[in-house]
């Protein structure tokens, strides 16, 4: 089949995106260097996205293994530890896992890409990385200074949390220092809320980690930090269902995330969609890598739109706009 010339410069043009990204992630966001010693790891769903990250870091003159393992499993904490950057564009996430923890603690640099396509790619790394981390600096810092926090939107969302002393993680896509970790597309600061202080409603009007986009708005009701109802249908009861195979802390309302990534859309890969500037995440379940106390085998992401976002009583968003 001839396709037209404008489909096949389309074509070129999200090949030349994908390699430029992969440069992107060797470059700007791990700096590799022929010092390092690099691991990527891939499935059968992300192996040509594996091969675009390994090339680029083999032009750097670093030593550079690709490892493909099943989708769904993860890479084993020996072979993460034994290098000092491990990349992984995997199907299932590796962020909340002891591999990934153990590897940083031996000083390696992690950048995970759950879900990663080649859509996504070409398009969310592609940013001015010095405005995109400003704002997500400014964010977290008030993030750490707060004590309490609202989150409200025009879907029904109204949520209280408490702060406390909890310090907020910057996901600037600058994973250059020893032990260093973040999700690539970057782009948000988070934080670990005070178990037990989450009350009120969150609608998620976006998406929603296992699911993607979603059929109907799903709402679930908080009290004394952990999800005791959920409404929006079959995916409701699906989610409830999967939550309670894991057993009660994996109700736990696990973080606050921001988006700050202006090239990030929503399309249902939460990978990208918790990054899109603007919105506001809630997750539920393991917390622990990011200072919280949770620690259970699932992490599940929400994402709100049009948000307005209160901290202390001062307004860092509203309706979806920054007023920082």
């Amino acid at each position: 089949m001839i396709l037209p010339p404008r489909t096949k410069r389309e074509a070129r043009a999200s090949r030349e995106a994908v390699v430029r990204a992969a440069e992107i992630i060797v470059q700007t966001c791990l700096g590799i260097t022929p010092a390092d010693v690099v691991l990527v790891v891939a499935d059968a769903n992300t192996r040509g996205i594996g091969e675009r990250i390994r090339d680029k870091a083999v032009a750097t003159g670093a030593q550079v293994i690709l490892a493909e393992i099943p989708v769904g499993d993860h890479p084993g904490a020996e072979a993460m530890k034994a290098s000092t950057v491990v990349v992984a564009p995997t199907t299932m996430s590796v962020t909340h896992t002891s591999a990934r923890r153990q590897a940083c603690a031996a000083g390696a640099r992690v950048a995970t890409l759950p879900g990663i396509t080649e859509a996504i790619l070409g398009r969310a790394l592609a940013l001015d990385y010095g405005e995109m981390a400003g704002l997500s600096e400014a964010v977290g810092r008030l993030l750490d200074d707060g004590e309490s926090l609202r989150l409200t939107s025009p879907a029904g969302t109204d949520l209280r949390v408490d702060l406390g002393a909890r310090k907020a993680i910057r996901d600037t896509g600058n994973i250059h220092s020893p032990g260093a970790y973040g999700n690539l597309p970057a782009g948000e600061a988070y934080i670990a809320p005070i178990e037990g202080t989450a009350n009120g409603v969150v609608v998620i009007d976006g998406s929603m980690s296992a699911f993607g986009l979603l059929d109907e708005p799903l709402l679930m009701t908080f009290e004394a930090g952990n999800a005791v109802a959920f409404e929006g249908g079959r995916q409701a009861r699906v989610l409830r269902a999967l939550l309670d195979q894991v057993g009660p802390q994996a109700r736990n309302l696990a973080e606050v995330g921001i988006g700050t990534n202006p090239s990030a859309i929503v399309g249902g890969a939460v990978l990208e969609d918790e990054k899109v500037k603007g919105t506001v995440h809630v997750a539920l379940g393991n917390n622990v890598s990011f200072g919280g106390r949770d620690e259970v085998a699932i992490h599940l992401d929400g994402i709100i739109l049009r948000p307005t976002l209160e901290i202390d009583g001062r307004a860092l968003i509203r309706e979806g706009r920054f007023a920082i």
